[in-house]
């Protein structure tokens, strides 16, 4: 029947008793499977992870621009990674920088959720943000 009609026999389940068989344009039902994948993927989102850097003894304005630029981030979907820089005797007072932390994090609760919990590494403390799906 498939010869007749100029299409081609393909086996759809061969594990089924009977097999499963269907005529159809074989060429063109994979050029139309192509097309759906190459859709699928230009569809797709890479979320990116954006680094803001900060000190703990930030000025207000400063701490403003950097929270203005992360709410930024996680209206276009992209994680946050909140880094803070100790540098010399500010490593005796890493309560701040907790502190600071918690700001930021009481701050974008409502937009985004703690994706990592502040933690040391070296002299920096680094927190990562992923926004709220919607």
């Amino acid at each position: 029947m498939a010869m007749e009609q100029g299409l081609d026999l393909v086996e759809i389940a061969p594990n089924s008793n009977p097999p499963v068989c269907k005529i159809l344009d074989y060429g063109r039902y994979k050029y139309q499977a192509q097309k759906k994948a190459a859709e699928a993927r230009k569809k797709q989102k890479v979320v990116e992870i954006k680094e803001v850097k900060m000190r703990p003894n930030i000025d207000t304005h400063d701490y403003e621009v950097k929270m203005k630029n992360m709410r930024r981030f996680f209206e276009s979907g992209d994680k946050v990674k909140v880094t803070l820089r100790f540098r010399g005797r500010e490593m005796a007072h890493q309560d701040l920088g907790m502190k600071l932390l918690m700001k930021v994090k009481d701050e974008t609760a409502e937009i985004a959720k703690v994706e990592t919990h502040p933690k040391m590494e070296g002299r920096q403390m680094m927190m990562v943000l992923a926004p709220i799906s919607r």
